[in-house]
């Protein structure tokens, strides 16, 4: 009788089974490493556009704010204003009669270290650390006296989750003549 060599299909299979598994954990190296590779590239890029539209809304606020206090009439009058800050720091500067926001960001609105005026806002961009400070100002020293609950004190108001809800409103005239607007959260 001959004798005939049986191969186990079990072992060739086992070696099967083991290289697909190989396969598989590669692959999934590869797609996690090529994921991060793109989100490396994608979320600083994404940030940047944030960060500009923060800037640019916050531009708009201090325009509607301006529009706000030059509508105001005489004194008495007032109007109510819902401030959202989802970023950086408002601040009412009673001292020097201005309000400007103060935002850290990944994109360079202006160029550095110059002041541009964009509408009746000043904008100023300085490095700070990997990332930029924009400062965006509007001063009324010629014409308003701005105070905080009727202070010429500096108020800096933080972001918060909920909109704060600010009256503005026209106090007369001050002793050089300058109408006394004074801002205040309710």
């Amino acid at each position: 009788m001959k004798k005939v060599k049986v191969i186990s299909k079990n072992k060739h299979f086992k070696n099967k089974r083991g290289q697909i598994w190989i396969e598989t954990v590669l692959y999934t190296l590869i797609a996690l490493v090529l994921i991060g590779l793109v989100l490396a590239f994608a979320v600083p890029r994404i940030q940047e556009a944030q960060d500009k539209s923060v800037i640019e809304q916050s531009l708009d606020v201090l325009e509607e704010i301006d529009l706000i206090i030059s509508e105001l009439g005489g004194p008495g009058n007032q109007r109510r204003l819902y401030l959202k800050i989802s970023k950086g720091e408002f601040v009412i500067n009673g001292t020097s009669d201005s309000l400007f926001f103060n935002l850290e960001s990944k994109h360079e609105y202006s160029e550095e270290g110059l002041t541009i005026k964009i509408g009746s806002v000043d904008v100023i961009t300085e490095r700070n650390e990997g990332a930029y400070k924009v400062k965006l100002t509007k001063d009324y020293s010629s014409r308003y006296n701005i105070t905080y609950n009727a202070e010429d004190i500096t108020e800096k108001i933080s972001r918060a989750s909920t909109p704060y809800n600010i009256i503005v409103s026209n106090r007369g005239l001050d002793s050089s003549s300058r109408i006394i607007i004074n801002l205040e959260i309710v």
